[in-house]
């Protein structure tokens, strides 16, 4: 797994995606908590064909701008891009756009590769 490998994953905006929806504002638009869920979503899509079976990742760290609203109906796609391997420790950089190109959000997620089993076993102490 090397710097540079991209992957992205859309939505359309949906009542359920919404502030209103997610408790997170009272105005119908994207939430950012979703907005969050989705880079994530394009984080985990981006290194799951470096893992094997008994490999996940988990998300540690979050950096997020939420820098426009998208309404619903509005059609949002988040790209990844892995920018730093440290032994199991991964850096994305993601970037949100509209279908008009607007930049919806930014930020960086950090994850952690592990041991599947191992980290099941220990969240279930």
């Amino acid at each position: 797994m090397e710097p540079g490998v991209r992957a992205e994953t859309s939505l359309l905006v949906e009542d359920d995606d919404t502030a209103i929806s997610a408790g997170s504002g009272d105005v119908p638009v994207l939430a950012t908590p979703r907005l969050l869920a989705l880079a994530e979503e394009a984080t985990v899509k981006t290194v799951r064909p470096f893992l094997g079976e008994d490999k996940t990742s988990v998300g540690t760290r979050v950096e997020l701008e939420h820098r426009a609203a998208s309404p619903v109906g509005a059609h949002v796609t988040v790209e990844a891009e892995l920018r730093e391997v440290d032994g199991p420790r991964l850096v994305f950089g993601f970037t949100a756009t509209d279908e008009r190109g607007t930049v919806v959000g930014t930020g960086v997620i950090e994850r952690v590769v592990v041991d599947r089993e191992r980290f099941l076993a220990r969240s279930a102490r």
